[in-house]
């Protein structure tokens, strides 16, 4: 509240009473009778109040530590249950680490902080060496008037629970951006190979592995694929495979057929589709979101996460979006019995383009 005082002038505010006149308009009414709180009077109830703030840091101390736990030692299996508790213990270790510390925050300020309310004359805009140093003093009075000093248990509480509640979130991307990360990988995918069970024959006798639906398994034939139908495709088998998800990550294949009329296959890809069906990696290559949304009138497929846009009918080039490179293409076939087969893996890495430049870099 501004008030006639001097600048500078910081003494604790007087309630009720007006503080000043001011000419042709109107009495400052001051500020309200301020009342004690219980804590400002009774010592026992100050005590009282930073066990309270001391237990919620250590609920959020003990939060973060469980959701490191959590992630790094409940096992991920073959199933999306077993990465829904890896995610759940991470998410809420995260959540309450955070909601600890703000509970934590709000309480301390409420009974532990000083209870004296200041006005002060409003001051211009630039600030001088003597406004700083006045701001500096005024930072001093209020770590002093916080308690924090004289209450080393409060510190320490605070302290921890504010260097660990990040790490739930820090930790997952530290194991998983560093350089020592493992991005081979993401150069092999199981279209790659061809378990017993799970190949067809191709023509010159060779084996691919099946294309399947995706989640249920069920082979496809060339002739179920009409012009315009969408399929998320997947290697046949694959859920028998060990690592069954981080597999399946890497191989889930967007299918669709085209008019061959209207697709534009460079000399080199001309074998790689069957009758206008084409199959390419559902992996964006910008950041490694399931690219899914197909406009079957442009032929264009969508990121739902950053809006990059690929055109399927021009060998999946980036029309729009922050992708910076066409997605990779899964050379397909028939199989003797009109199955359709992968002819091989991937020619190039899938996922993000800074995986493809780190195997460019290696090969030169």
């Amino acid at each position: 509240m501004s008030t006639n005082r001097p600048s500078g002038d910081l003494t604790p505010a007087t309630g009720g009473a007006p503080v000043a006149d001011v000419p042709d308009r109107f009495e400052d009414p001051g500020l309200p009778h301020h009342p004690e709180r219980m804590a400002d009077r009774d010592p026992k109830a100050a005590k009282r109040a930073e066990r309270q703030v001391v237990t919620l840091l250590l609920v959020s101390i003990l939060a973060s530590i469980g959701g490191i736990v959590g992630f790094l030692f409940i096992p991920v299996g073959t199933t999306l249950l077993d990465v829904r508790l890896s995610t759940i213990a991470l998410g809420v270790g995260l959540g309450l680490g955070m909601l600890g510390i703000g509970l934590a925050a709000v309480h301390w300020s409420k009974t532990l902080m000083s209870n004296t309310e200041y006005v002060e004359q409003r001051k211009p805009a630039a600030s001088s060496p003597e406004v700083r140093e006045e701001a500096v003093a005024k930072l001093e009075i209020g770590v002093a008037e916080s308690g924090i000093a004289r209450r080393p248990v409060l510190k320490g509480a605070l302290v921890g629970a504010a260097a660990l509640a990040p790490l739930p979130f820090v930790v997952p991307l530290v194991g998983e951006l560093s350089p020592s990360w493992d991005t081979r990988k993401f150069r092999h995918t199981a279209w790659g190979d061809v378990p017993e069970g799970t190949g067809g024959r191709l023509p010159d006798g060779t084996l691919g592995r099946r294309l399947a639906t995706d989640p249920d398994n069920r082979l496809i034939r060339a002739a179920d694929v009409t012009n315009g139908s969408a399929f998320q495709v997947i290697p046949h088998g694959i859920s028998d495979q060990e690592h069954y998800l981080e597999e399946k990550a890497k191989a889930v294949v967007f299918m669709t057929r085209i008019d061959p009329s209207e697709l534009n296959i460079s000399p080199e890809r001309r074998d790689w589709s069957y009758d206008g069906i084409i199959a390419y990696s559902k992996v964006c290559t910008h950041v490694g979101c399931p690219v899914a949304l197909y406009e079957q009138q442009t032929h264009h497929l969508l990121c739902p996460c950053h809006q990059s846009t690929f055109d399927l009918a021009n060998e999946a080039k980036v029309v729009f979006g922050p992708a910076n490179r066409a997605l990779p293409q899964l050379p397909i076939t028939v199989d003797t019995e009109g199955y359709l087969v992968a002819r091989s893996d991937f020619h190039e890495t899938v996922g993000p383009s800074f995986w493809e430049r780190e195997r460019m870099d290696e090969n030169r």
